[in-house]
């Protein structure tokens, strides 16, 4: 069974880099576990947070203005695969993995097909 006792603690920190209309136009982060001292850059950031008292997800998603269409196809595919990882080695669930990894190469293949479509109009 495992121990509910606080050892340690950790941080994470995103800074954000807002332009006059509050659009994020820099982000970049840093964890106290990490073994980079420095800030990194990222172009995108997705966090997401249970609330057990409203019983609901709270959401922050941003990026960055220079974050191409297809960097952002690429990360939303890869965060969807990521969170069912977590999902399934929490729950156990059998069913999840390959309904989701079905559904992200499914919905890739039509995206890119998508995506050509419009260059040829």
């Amino acid at each position: 069974m495992l121990n509910n006792k606080v050892v340690k603690t950790s941080e994470i920190k995103i800074k954000v880099g807002l332009n006059e209309q509050n659009i994020p136009v820099d982000l970049k982060w840093k964890a106290t576990d990490s073994e980079h001292e420095r800030l990194n850059d990222c172009k995108s950031v997705n966090i997401s947070i249970w609330d057990p008292v409203e019983k609901n997800s709270l959401g922050m998603n941003l990026w960055t203005l220079d974050l191409t269409t297809d960097e952002m196809h690429s990360h939303y595919f890869r965060t969807l695969l990521n969170f069912t990882e977590s999902y399934v080695r929490a729950t156990q669930n059998p069913i999840a993995k390959e309904m989701i990894q079905n559904l992200c190469k499914d919905l890739s293949k039509q995206t890119a097909d998508w995506e050509e479509s419009k260059t040829k109009k």
